[in-house]
């Protein structure tokens, strides 16, 4: 092959497995592991007709919807609970992203099925229906919703050679992290990566810091990434993986290849997460949150076409 086809091919994993950095979203972590890890990336009706390169090359902004799923062994991991939602926004023209997380307990309504906690519309619908229901409350549609399983993002993460994050407090968990976490940058790999990004019954936030610590996972999974794009072997590595494990729905090969385009143009130090607010309360006998929708729909406003939470967390 010659050194003008090598290169071609180069570029072409490399842009394929900066897709994965929709491993921004594979590290959404459920609760509970699948008998077979799997992933799929679902085009919505926000996605019909949109030509990813030009858009972005106008300065449009693309929204993702990732949600882990709270799939049991012999569920599809599609159509149980969602565990863990991200609602991420990347704008390769301002090399800014933008990652709402929002807490699965948030009660919301969820469009012909009344009020529920927002993680029942991957139950009740599949990903669309859970990506029109995150939508609603902040304000801003996906066009493509990404939902993986708990061994998917073990093995993301085992695959890349673990991650580092930045962790504000030491803690630990009797139920899923008995041996803790330390305050600071820590190396986290494999089954480590999901225990942090799952622990929240010793967090003094609960649901609220589980969902900052999900998001710190995710930027940790980006810089790897970035950091090792260009190592031998290791983007060739990454698309395997993936290409295993991710199902595609209404995404062509083109589809893909310009995504990819997209988050690679993403600057690691221009990420900004956020959780949306609000406060623990009752719906009858069940525990749930009461997101603050006017904080959710400001971020999504702020964040909108630029990809930039330009106001903060709260708008």
């Amino acid at each position: 092959m010659s050194h003008l086809g090598t290169f071609v091919r180069r570029r072409l994993l490399t842009t394929l497995a900066l897709g994965v950095v929709l491993a921004l979203t594979a590290v959404l972590v459920p609760d509970a592991e699948v008998a077979e890890p799997r992933a799929e990336l679902i085009a919505t009706k926000w996605a019909k007709g949109l030509d990813v390169a030009k858009f972005t090359r106008k300065g449009g902004t693309i929204w993702v919807l990732a949600v882990g799923s709270d799939a049991r062994p012999g569920q599809k991991v599609t159509r149980t609970r969602g565990d863990a939602l991200h609602l991420i926004g990347f704008n390769p023209s301002s090399g800014y992203a933008t990652d709402i997380s929002i807490p699965r307990d948030s009660y919301v309504n969820i469009p012909g099925h009344g009020r529920d906690k927002i993680n029942s519309a991957l139950l009740y619908g599949g990903p669309k229906l859970m990506g029109r229901a995150v939508g609603d409350l902040v304000g801003v549609q996906p066009q493509y919703v990404f939902v993986t399983s708990f061994s998917g993002m073990s093995d993301m993460v085992i695959g890349i050679g673990g991650v580092d994050v930045d962790n504000p407090r030491a803690f630990s968990d009797p139920y899923v992290a008995p041996y803790g976490f330390k305050k600071g940058r820590i190396h986290i790999n494999g089954p480590h990566s999901v225990d942090f990004a799952r622990a929240r019954k010793t967090l003094p936030g609960g649901d609220f810091d589980r969902s900052a610590n999900q998001s710190r996972v995710i930027r940790g999974i980006h810089r790897k990434i970035v950091a090792r794009q260009h190592d031998v072997g290791f983007m060739a590595k990454g698309v395997s993986l993936v290409m295993r494990k991710m199902h595609t729905t209404g995404l062509s090969g083109r589809d893909l290849y310009q995504l990819g385009h997209a988050v690679a143009a993403v600057n690691p130090g221009k990420i900004r997460t956020c959780v949306v607010p609000g406060g623990i309360g009752y719906a009858g006998a069940a525990s749930v949150v009461f997101p603050n929708v006017g904080a959710a729909r400001a971020m999504g406003d702020d964040a909108r076409h630029d990809g930039r939470l330009n106001r903060g967390c709260r708008g």
